[in-house]
């Protein structure tokens, strides 16, 4: 009898592990499914403010919105694939200075060493169809005015003359949001020693964003910085 229902549980437990992960994969299949309605031309460098645009103009409950951050990457406009670990870090908030900590997912190591130096989080309060919800999104300053605009952006999709486009990228107090840091919060003394001794967000970080920019040439190289900064 025990060994009845121990495999009853099991094969419970196996189904809805199953669905979970079946769910997961529709998020990635919408995102691939209509790839071509948010990059009319194809062309998704540095475009991650596109798919932040995307998913928040649905209309969603909040666990869909999370669901669908996780799966793109902010600073290259990639696809991440579905259950990929995210990195642990911290970015200072625009309004106070103050630094704070949460998971980011992205496409490669280097994304994360320039969210935290070339970006800033603001709070954000929105109202999905489950109520409204207060979080962090990860933002950078209008790029518009720039003389050095990098070429392999589709400027049209951030900018309308010198203001965001915001028919194509979220505005944020005008500054652009390019993703969601999950779990944001305050950063405590440990959060901020585990992030500074990081292999990754520590040593490599350190390293690449002390780089001169003409000399990079991993992740997106140069495109996002020259963006961003």
């Amino acid at each position: 009898m025990k060994n009845t229902f121990f495999k009853f549980f099991l094969v419970l437990a196996v189904f809805f592990q199953f669905e979970l992960v079946a769910e997961e994969k529709n998020y990635h299949k919408e995102l691939i499914t209509d790839w071509s309605r948010i990059f009319p031309d194809k062309n998704r460098n540095a475009a991650g403010p596109k798919f932040f645009k995307y998913v928040i103009d649905k209309k969603i409950n909040y666990k869909d919105f999370i669901e669908f951050n996780k799966l793109y990457c902010g600073v290259s406009g990639s696809l991440i694939d579905p259950g990929s670990d995210s990195e642990f870090l911290f970015v200072k908030e625009s309004e106070t200075n103050n630094k704070i900590c949460g998971n980011y997912y992205r496409c490669c190591v280097p994304c994360s060493c320039d969210i935290m130096k070339y970006s800033e989080v603001q709070k954000m309060k929105y109202n999905f169809t489950d109520g409204l919800k207060e979080f962090y999104v990860i933002t950078i300053k209008n790029p518009c005015n720039k003389s050095d605009f990098p070429n392999r952006v589709n400027k049209d999709y951030f900018c309308d003359g010198k203001k965001i486009n915001s028919d194509q990228v979220y505005n944020l107090n005008n500054r652009i949001v390019i993703g969601l840091l999950h779990n944001g919060r305050s950063c405590k003394t440990d959060d901020i020693d585990l992030v500074k001794n990081h292999q990754i967000t520590g040593r490599y970080c350190d390293l690449r964003n002390n780089t001169p920019l003409e000399e990079l040439d991993a992740g997106m190289g140069d495109i996002f910085i020259k963006l961003a900064r």
